[in-house]
């Protein structure tokens, strides 16, 4: 099986970066543009980075077991239900010492996505008193990590998992739960030793490649000395592999594309539910900046001083949320740009500790009648000062992390050789009233094939999720199933966020 585990990585990793002439069998899975690895050549178009929109608050941490340190927030949505799990913990600057209150870990649920409960669970004490939504107290309450379990054979009695632990305590340790609510542990020894672990580590099923994968806290550089780690240099990610979630291995530390070496705090990487052979990850960019003019102009610098007495950077360090995709879960590409940037100058931003984004996004309703579902995202704010930080919710279009866009002067993209299985092509696009898309599918010489030249293909116009492309022919793509082919997207001020071929019944069951 680590035979098997090993070639499968392999595989991956180079028809992600090596071969570009090759045709690559996408099936009838959908691709997205978070990565390069279908773009074959792009004219006068760009892939387009996109950013959440800003939505209400949709969880307060104002109990006395939470406060301004609580973070490391899961999501997982169960049917109707989702589910938050997140840390509890006082943490503040006080006469310039930094102050840490006791670490829970707790939980809330929803229904819309848009405001939280949290429900009273009697389940352990905190001051006296049992009535909380405490779910766990001891060994890796820091940063506790649960999961869903998604692999097929899973027993009902370990429906939910996680991961949680810090160096001090050993390593990771191993969790499951049949209700994600009553927790144990699953082994009395960490399964994962090596590495800092000071961050929120966290584990899931890929469905891809049939292992379970974890993700965690480690520092370039890091050296062991017989039994002892000792970190160095930046904050890092690495990973590991296993088959039965006790025993690890393959482990690896995650390299990046065209991206500098910087300091990463969490990672939140997990297959993108909708193109699950993609892992997509949110990982928090942590950025000393020192005192000066502009650090002095962001907002509530009282307490910005006050932090800065502790330590420099509790007071002048920033955070934000960035974006990176993989599909053998250790080449990812990174954008260097931000995906949630600190945003309006506001109270509670700007600050160490603002947009840790959740781990996991989730699919809820539109506000706008009649609007396609969207992604849900959850981000920190207000940490490190006070009694209380909060979650905001924000949101993104479905599968609009990147596009490929062209201006009114027009623009295209072509891929990389492809095979695919279906009978008609699907595309998630946005144009303006008078912007159009048009596709072309060729052959590997780059010649049109009949009948799917751009000059057969209706012009395609609107804003929506899952628009069948038809030429003159109409839209079956049947009779090209499973050949080498190239596809020309042409682009008039438009949007293209993902492609799908699929078939007629497969498009109206997954609606």
């Amino acid at each position: 099986m680590v035979v098997r585990s090993i070639a499968i990585l392999s595989l991956l990793a180079t028809w992600c970066v090596a071969d570009t002439t090759s045709p690559i069998d996408i099936g009838s899975r959908r691709e997205l543009f978070v990565d390069d690895v279908l773009v074959q050549s792009l004219n006068n178009a760009r892939r387009q980075l996109h950013h959440p929109v800003a939505r209400e608050i949709a969880i307060v941490h104002d109990a006395a077991w939470e406060g301004a340190g609580s973070g490391y927030h899961s999501m997982i949505r169960d049917g109707d239900r989702l589910r938050m799990y997140y840390r509890g913990s006082a943490l503040g600057v006080e006469k310039g010492r930094l102050t840490l209150g006791d670490e829970v870990y707790c939980y809330a649920e929803s229904r819309d996505g848009l405001s939280f409960a949290k429900p009273t669970l009697e389940l352990f004490e905190f001051q006296g008193s049992k009535q909380n939504n405490i779910i766990w107290k001891g060994v890796g309450t820091h940063n506790f990590a649960p999961f869903l379990d998604a692999r097929p054979d899973c027993p009902a009695s370990s429906k939910f998992k996680a991961l949680g632990g810090q160096a001090a305590e050993g390593g990771l340790f191993a969790f499951h739960s049949a209700d994600g609510i009553h927790w144990s542990l699953m082994s009395e020894q960490p399964v994962v030793t090596r590495g800092a672990f000071d961050s929120q580590n966290l584990a899931f099923w890929d469905p891809t490649a049939s292992l379970y994968r974890a993700y965690f806290r480690t520092f370039t550089a890091g050296v062991t000395t017989g039994k002892e780690w000792k970190p160095a240099g930046f904050r890092a990610i690495r990973t590991a592999t296993s088959r039965d979630f006790l025993t690890w291995e393959n482990e690896a530390d995650l390299t990046y594309k065209n991206s500098p070496v910087e300091h990463l705090y969490t990672n939140q990487i997990a297959p993108y539910p909708r193109a699950p052979h993609i892992l997509i990850g949110f990982p928090t960019r942590y950025v000393e900046r020192g005192w000066s003019d502009s650090m002095r102009a962001l907002p509530e610098l009282a307490q910005r001083e006050q932090r800065s007495a502790a330590h420099l950077r509790y007071g002048t360090a920033l955070t934000e949320g960035l974006i990176m995709a993989s599909r053998d879960g250790v080449h990812f590409e990174r954008w260097n740009e931000a995906f949630l940037r600190p945003g309006p100058q506001r109270p509670k931003t700007w600050l160490y500790g603002h947009q840790y984004i959740a781990w996991n996004t989730v699919v809820t309703q539109s506000s706008l009648p009649g609007a396609p579902d969207e992604i849900s995202l959850y981000a920190s704010e207000g940490s490190w000062h006070g009694k209380e930080n909060e979650i905001r919710r924000y949101t993104l279009r479905m599968d609009g992390f990147v596009s490929v866009s062209a201006p009114w002067e027009g623009g295209e993209m072509l891929t990389r050789p492809i095979k695919f299985s279906g009978d008609r092509l699907e595309l998630n696009f946005a144009t303006s009233a008078a912007g159009e898309v048009r596709v072309e599918i060729q052959d590997l010489e780059g010649k049109p094939i009949p009948g799917f030249a751009s000059s057969d293909c209706a012009p395609i116009f609107g804003d929506a999720i899952d628009r069948t492309v038809t030429w003159s022919g109409g839209s079956q793509v049947t009779r090209l199933a499973n050949q080498p082919i190239r596809l020309r997207f042409q682009l008039r001020d438009a949007d293209l966020y993902a492609f799908q071929f699929g078939s007629a019944i497969e498009s109206s069951s997954s609606k």
